[in-house]
């Protein structure tokens, strides 16, 4: 597919949407909800931040400076963020603040990443010091967490901080001890460090599966988290870790699309399916990976080969547009009266699979941005 059409597709998004009501966040659009400060809207923000930086087209920043205006006064308060939930989902959109105070130098966007960092100082730990994901998921630690928190706090720190990113390394040096499985190198999508929750393995606390995009969470997280932590704070750490998880991820590669199964390890299981969410995710972190020199260049191709099996399987043109498919909805792990969640492989093949969701498009727009950092 020509690429212009994929600019196009990126240009109809944001001019379909308002700060009210965006065109990818389809777990709003689908629940009747009103306009909220979200972590899926936060990864579209995120994206298009690249896409300005990259393109040079003032619309991408303009419409993510509106969008976080909508909800950031002046003081600093942001509207409808509720820290007693303890969500480290809300913390994500924050990242935005700091390209926003860089290039305006207003006050407000300082203000409102302290507002989001006292809500880190004050987020309940597992015994070993990692987050909670949420309030309601106590002494739980999830992959996705990873991406919604700690480049917010690694960004923080290197602006306002100090530069002391330990806390970041040392939280996903845990995740690295009691989430990785040696045999295949994937990470287990959940971590009860109380071992309670009905879906945690009694002795090592984890989740039964791997999935996809919470690895896809994971990968961004790290890709993004090298060009923050600066050398003397425990990069070679995160670099030795990233390394390793991408070497295992790819040999779970679809040889013919180069993407990857909702339950990954699990290929040619009835009912598993090539995804495109978690496949972007791991295309945009080997590209950044092997731009950034962690990684070989054979991972640019292998990134390469990803992004444009996506295109192949799952963009097409309709009357009304592009459309991207093939994306998870969400997928989860509890809470109790939810047992439905139970990181079980029929679970994570129940969920639906939809259309031009955030969470699929923000990391495929983001892919995009290295794909064209490679042929600019």
């Amino acid at each position: 597919m020509d690429h212009s059409r994929i600019d196009d597709f990126i240009r109809d998004l944001v001019a379909r949407s308002t700060p009210q009501c965006t065109a990818w966040n389809m777990e709003k659009i689908r629940e009747g909800k009103q306009a909220s400060w979200n972590y899926i809207d936060g990864c579209m923000l995120t994206a298009l931040t690249e896409m300005s930086r990259i393109t040079g087209e003032k619309g991408y920043f303009a419409f993510v400076r509106s969008c976080v205006d909508h909800f950031v006064g002046e003081d600093g308060q942001i509207r409808t963020l509720e820290p007693e939930k303890a969500n480290l989902d809300d913390i994500n959109e924050g990242r935005v603040l700091f390209a926003l105070y860089d290039a305006t130098g207003e006050e407000k966007y300082r203000l409102a990443a302290d507002t989001l960092h006292r809500q880190l100082e004050h987020q309940p730990r597992t015994f070993e010091g990692n987050f909670w994901h949420k309030a309601i998921y106590p002494n739980q630690v999830w992959l996705d967490g990873i991406y919604m928190a700690q480049p917010f706090q690694a960004l923080y720190a290197t602006h306002f901080g100090g530069g002391d990113c330990s806390d970041t390394v040392r939280q996903i040096r845990t995740v690295r001890q009691r989430m990785r499985d040696e045999k295949t190198g994937l990470y287990y999508h959940g971590y009860d460090a109380s071992r309670a929750a009905f879906w945690a393995d009694p002795e090592t606390g984890c989740s039964q599966n791997f999935w996809l995009r919470s690895l896809g969470w994971f990968a961004v997280a790290l890709a993004d988290l090298l060009e923050i932590v600066p050398a003397e704070q425990g990069r070679e750490e995160l670099a030795e870790i990233f390394t390793g998880l991408m070497a295992s991820v790819s040999r779970y590669a679809d040889p013919e699309t180069g993407l990857y199964c909702q339950v990954p390890d699990q290929i040619g299981r009835e009912g598993n399916y090539l995804e495109t969410s978690g496949s972007a995710m791991m295309a945009y972190a080997m590209l950044k990976g092997a731009r950034l020199g962690v990684l070989g260049q054979e991972y640019a191709a292998k990134g390469q080969k990803t992004f444009s099996g996506i295109v192949e399987k799952y963009l097409r043109f309709t009357e009304n547009g592009l459309n991207l498919g093939g994306i998870c909805l969400v997928a989860g792990l509890g809470p109790e009266n939810n047992r439905r969640r139970d990181g079980s492989y029929a679970y994570y093949i129940s969920e639906p699979v939809v259309e031009n969701d955030a969470k699929g498009v923000a990391p495929f727009v983001l892919a995009y941005t290295e794909i064209k950092r490679l042929t600019a």
